[in-house]
């Protein structure tokens, strides 16, 4: 494992491996988190983080009182059109608002290698946020963008929007993204920040958003409070 990714990040990859050379194979429950944390040498807590990164991604599954479980594929169903979420909360005559949890430049983990075509040698803005609508949380959002295209830009400038400085000042033209969305309860920790109940019911969504030109530029898991926002498909 690369010494260079956080140990949470190699756990992450070397289970991810795991899945795909069918060690585990699709419907199968994981070790305890327990025997997990002992097999890899570290804390729960950081084990923990590895498993949630990968449920996050809809890699894994977890289960409360029965455990974790690597996903079924799922039902999926394309969406039309790419605004920001600033743009549609504005478009509802929202207040839009973000508030850093962790911003950081790291090594990428062989999902955001994938997800946006990079290199081995390449650095990616891990950015998390809680992203909020006349000051109600709305949603806790995990964004991966290529350090090469935002190095240029202040975190300010990053947090408030993404693509309006990538457009303004980057001159770069947004495409299409590609979305994935399914259902899921809040964790403990997305709980406290979207200030809601652990278990109650949020909205996942994964999206890959490419420029023009079909170049990925961020890859984004979101996870939105299920009773404050709604997805409008159009066929």
């Amino acid at each position: 494992m690369a010494e260079n990714l956080p140990v949470y990040i190699q756990i992450h990859d070397q289970i991810k491996a795991n899945i795909e050379n069918e060690t585990y194979k699709i419907g199968d429950r994981l070790p305890s988190e327990r025997e997990l944390a002992k097999q890899f040498g570290v804390s729960r807590m950081t084990l923990r983080q590895a498993i949630q990164t990968l449920a996050d991604e809809g890699i894994l599954e977890r289960k409360i009182g029965s455990g974790t479980y690597v996903a079924r594929q799922k039902v999926q169903e394309k969406m039309s059109g790419t605004t920001s979420f600033t743009e549609i909360m504005r478009s509802l005559g929202r207040v839009p608002s973000s508030k850093a949890v962790a911003y950081f430049l790291t090594a990428p983990s062989s999902s955001e290698m994938e997800k946006l075509q990079l290199e081995g040698h390449e650095t990616i803005l891990r950015m998390e946020r809680i992203r909020y609508a006349d000051d109600v949380p709305i949603c806790f959002e995990v964004a991966s963008i290529p350090e090469k295209l935002i190095h240029n830009f202040s975190k300010e400038e990053i947090i408030s929007s993404l693509y309006h400085v990538l457009e303004e000042k980057g001159g770069h033209k947004i495409g299409a993204a590609s979305q994935t969305i399914s259902a899921m309860i809040a964790s403990e920790q997305i709980a406290d920040y979207l200030q809601i109940k652990r278990g109650d019911a949020i909205l996942r969504m994964r999206q890959i958003t490419c420029f023009e030109n079909g170049q990925p530029f961020e890859y984004v898991r979101t996870q939105y409070v299920g009773n404050r926002f709604e997805f409008y498909l159009e066929k």
